[in-house]
């Protein structure tokens, strides 16, 4: 009887101490978070701006991760605020992304310079004031040297994030700020770097594809490749302001590695279909001991800009809506027969898009 009692009491100690080595991190990568003129027109208040109305439906679904992650497609240049093409935004919109749950701000895109060299400082000094993490743009290459790659430990789990953008739309960062470039070479001092910190974990954020196209191309599928082929486990994706397919990549059951090629728009005032939402791609990660990092599950919901217009067809409202939860008669009845019918395009044009490799494994 004590020797069973004593070997039961073993077994409970291995088993408590396995699950104490074990360690899960979930990630969210929420898509291109812009700001256009009509935007700016309805969010202006008497004494500032207010966004209040954009992310409560949301919210709930990004807090829950450990990571968030959200490209940020504007600069905060303190004044002259613009939409399309030359993007500057109150800091109260970066504000309300991080209240909504955001941690990390990605801003290597092709309008970080939209402002110049003052709008690109500002921007990283905002962040920064804010406190939540960034990276893809520096002040300078000391800057640079010191925070790149961004490595967070969550859970025990040392994860490296790197961001990099196709162009900046013509302009030329100037001395001495820093806009990271897709550059192979760069790219793959930057992995080894991230290996040398001991990453557990590597995730690439990738500004390129061709906009407004719901596949991927020759190029991106040639960039991802080479990022896996060097290291990274993750490679997500933005850019095309339309969502593109999630490529989950399998040895025998167990996932090796994920390319999210777009996930299309977070919020923004675009007006055709395909670009009026986007997708959150959740993904969760695991480590047990000293073996290599898991990845344990992919899933993605899709986000509907819902706006409300006036007579003139002038926006006087915005909100960002989880289809899921509004694809039925409570959608309907909140939307009108004419935007409900807009979005169920949205939703079955996107999971064809989203999905359209899965079946070709």
């Amino acid at each position: 009887m004590t020797k069973l009692f004593n070997f039961t009491i073993l077994l409970l100690f291995i088993s408590c101490f396995c699950l104490a080595q074990e360690r899960k991190v979930s990630l969210l990568f929420a898509g291109d978070a812009m700001q256009h003129k009509d935007q700016l027109n309805v969010a202006k208040t008497s004494d500032g701006y207010d966004y209040s109305s954009y992310f409560g439906y949301v919210e709930e679904e990004v807090k829950q991760a450990d990571i968030a992650v959200v490209n940020l497609e504007v600069t905060l240049p303190g004044e002259n605020y613009t939409g399309y093409p030359r993007f500057g935004s109150p800091d109260e919109f970066a504000v309300s992304l991080k209240e909504a749950g955001f941690d990390v701000f990605l801003t290597a895109n092709n309008h970080i310079l939209d402002k110049g060299k003052r709008g690109l400082e500002r921007t990283v000094r905002v962040l920064d004031s804010l406190k939540v993490k960034h990276t893809g743009v520096f002040v300078d290459s000391l800057k640079r040297d010191l925070y790149y790659p961004l490595m967070m430990i969550k859970n025990g789990i040392r994860i490296a994030m790197l961001n990099y953008t196709y162009d900046t739309n013509g302009y030329t960062p100037a001395a001495p700020n820093i806009v990271n470039y897709i550059d192979k070479k760069q790219m793959l001092k930057d992995i080894q770097s991230a290996k040398q910190m001991r990453a557990d974990i590597i995730i690439a954020n990738i500004h390129w594809g061709v906009e407004y196209v719901l596949k991927h191309n020759k190029e991106q599928k040639e960039i991802a490749d080479f990022l896996i082929n060097n290291g990274v486990r993750l490679v997500i994706g933005g850019h095309p302001h339309v969502v593109q397919p999630i490529d989950i990549q399998k040895d025998s059951c167990d996932i090796k590695n994920i390319v999210v090629y777009s996930m299309g728009n977070y919020i923004s005032n675009m007006k055709p279909v395909n670009t009026r939402g986007g997708m959150m791609v959740k993904i969760d990660i695991s480590k047990n001991g000293d073996e290599a990092v898991k990845i344990d599950s992919c899933h993605y919901s899709l986000v509907w800009v819902n706006k409300l217009v006036n007579k003139k067809d002038v926006p006087t409202f915005y909100e960002l809506l989880p289809v899921a939860e509004y694809d039925n008669d409570n959608g309907k009845e909140k939307l009108g027969e004419a935007e409900f019918l807009k979005m169920q395009t949205f939703s079955k044009n996107a999971k064809d898009a989203i999905e359209s490799l899965w079946n070709k494994k």
